[in-house]
């Protein structure tokens, strides 16, 4: 079989970014989330660009859940991410969560659901060669080098 060259697993997980980017705008929008759509959304609080309170990441060190319904405030989107204030035991608490973060979207009332592969920024591209080969089946490699010298 020929190596995927052009990264088709990370263009499809992009695209599907895009419907959970789009859904988000549409809630943030002044009309709201319409009928009974609501949203669970869950994310790698370890991704640099998350901005949560210090208590948020002790109580969820590598992953949380959070659920756009009835009480949520300052819901905006972009294309890095969205913003929204939650109440975490009757306290209210913003949070920007990075696209790039989010590993699960589900939309009950519909019975949608989108998983994500999560890659911390900085990690190399699914489709490249782990570091140290070129991914080229036909490179001679001398191992010279690696002989014991007499």
């Amino acid at each position: 079989m020929t190596k995927d060259l052009m990264g088709y697993g990370k263009l499809a997980q992009e695209a599907l970014r895009g419907v959970v980017r789009e859904a988000v705008a549409r809630a943030a929008s002044p009309q709201g989330l319409p009928g009974s759509h609501h949203f669970y959304v869950s994310f790698k609080t370890t991704d640099p660009g998350c901005d949560l309170d210090e208590a948020l990441i002790k109580s969820y060190p590598d992953e949380m859940t959070i659920v756009l319904e009835h009480q949520f405030w300052d819901l905006s989107a972009d294309d890095d991410g969205f913003e929204v204030t939650l109440k975490f035991g009757g306290v209210p608490k913003y949070l920007k969560v990075p696209w790039r973060a989010v590993t699960r979207f589900h939309d009950p009332a519909v019975n949608f659901q989108l998983y994500f592969e999560y890659e911390a920024p900085g990690h190399q591209d699914a489709g490249d060669a782990p570091a140290g080969e070129t991914g080229d089946e036909n490179t001679v490699v001398s191992l010279d080098a690696f002989r014991k010298k007499d």
